[in-house]
């Protein structure tokens, strides 16, 4: 499958709801019991909304991966200042970091390359806005995600540990 790439606003946010579901799904699936418990889909989405549109309104933007009038991927990314990423006391970076914040691809159109062109239409509006430095995260479990960041160039840098007093 060849997605239709294009860059996208505030005005595409209530159409990543569903695809932000999908994706809490799969982290609930490859984080599985030892990580949750989970918030449920309603309160995940409303705090993702809000989230998002902190970030298309500080400079980040959207990529829409699109078959048709189908949406079957998105990436999210903000963009920060060094000092806000918590790189300038570790790692000489540029003044402004590129946090891909959201990768999501369906999971029947995962496999079929939506994942890098997302990846590459992200890459390409980074080069134009000369941003060279870039973040991104993953489950551990997240074995295909890792690797396919690997692929693009991404290397482990830390490991975010988690210890949750809210457990029923």
């Amino acid at each position: 499958m060849t997605p239709t790439i294009s860059l996208a606003g505030s005005e595409a946010l209530d159409r990543l709801r569903p695809l932000w579901l999908a994706l809490h799904h799969h982290h609930q699936a490859v984080g599985g019991e030892r990580l949750g418990p989970y918030v449920d889909d309603d309160a995940s989405w409303s705090a993702r909304r809000e989230l998002y549109a902190g970030f298309l309104a500080d400079g980040g933007f959207a990529v829409l991966a699109e078959d048709g009038d189908a949406l079957v991927g998105y990436a999210m990314v903000a963009v920060k200042t060094s000092a806000e990423t918590e790189l300038d006391d570790t790692w000489v970076s540029g003044d402004r970091v590129a946090d891909i914040e959201t990768l999501v691809v369906l999971p029947e159109a995962r496999g079929g390359g939506v994942g890098s062109a997302l990846l590459d239409a992200v890459d390409d509006e980074l080069a134009a806005r000369g941003i060279e430095d870039v973040l991104i995260a993953a489950f551990v479990t997240n074995v295909d995600a890792i690797r396919l960041y690997e692929r693009r160039g991404f290397r482990p840098a830390s490991l975010y540990m988690i210890r949750l007093g809210g457990r029923s």
